[in-house]
């Protein structure tokens, strides 16, 4: 029987220019951002268009990485799993941009600027725990802290994920509210429930998958037994 064709971009994403090509656009943004300033063409107000973008990124990329994992399972195509830490790593690096372009570009990297404006916009403070906890998650990216800490606390740990994705999603959204814009903050919010909300069906369906194993187990040894006391 002949194999079914690999599709094309599965077989990108299994050579070996799929990783430097998406380190590439990941990097992208960045590059066009620093286009844009090099040339003096950031727009009437750059520090805020430097703050927005970097923010936006890192909120993309952080949704990225949170749909390798549902888009593996739907599509079978485990070579999608060799993009996340990377895209996890670029979202940190935005996000890192994003805390930068504030303290440093709207404050001066001063720190009394800077409490003065998390009294005036206290959402600030959403975005640097955002920050705060993606923080020992790129620190512990490398194969070596996956061995140091071994792979169940390394899971462990890395679902934080979940809780920094939600509260970047919260800090988007509260920082347009005030402005009654919260349009597009919603629909990073329905794209992340959606995402968990796959997750949550994956879960059920191996615990349920897991639940019939255990069940099969349990009836062959039980009809064992039932063998050898006949016997």
């Amino acid at each position: 029987m002949t194999p079914a064709p690999i599709p094309v971009a599965r077989r990108m994403l299994r050579s070996r220019v799929a990783k430097p090509l998406v380190f590439a656009l990941c990097l992208l943004p960045f590059a066009l951002l620093f286009r844009r300033g090099w040339s003096g063409d950031l727009g009437p107000n750059p520090e805020q268009t430097v703050l927005w973008t970097t923010g936006l990124w890192t909120l993309r990329l952080l949704l990225l990485t949170l749909a390798v994992t549902p888009l593996r399972k739907l599509t079978g195509w485990a070579e999608l799993a060799r993009l996340r830490r990377m895209l996890g790593l670029f979202a940190y690096f935005y996000g890192a941009l994003h805390f930068t372009a504030w303290f440093g570009l709207l404050n001066g990297f001063g720190l009394d600027p800077a409490l003065r404006d998390i009294a005036k916009h206290p959402f600030v403070l959403a975005g640097m725990s955002a920050l705060l906890l993606m923080t020992p998650l790129a620190l512990t990216s490398t194969n070596g802290m996956i061995r140091r800490l071994g792979a169940q606390r390394w899971q462990r740990l890395h679902r934080v994920v979940y809780v920094v994705a939600a509260v970047a999603v919260f800090h988007f959204w509260w920082g347009k509210l005030a402005k009654n814009n919260t349009a597009v903050p919603t629909v990073y919010a329905l794209i992340l429930a959606l995402l968990l909300g796959l997750r949550l069906v994956f879960a059920w369906r191996a615990a349920r998958q897991r639940q019939r194993q255990r069940a099969a187990a349990s009836t062959a040894a039980a009809g064992q037994g039932s063998s050898r006391s006949l016997a």
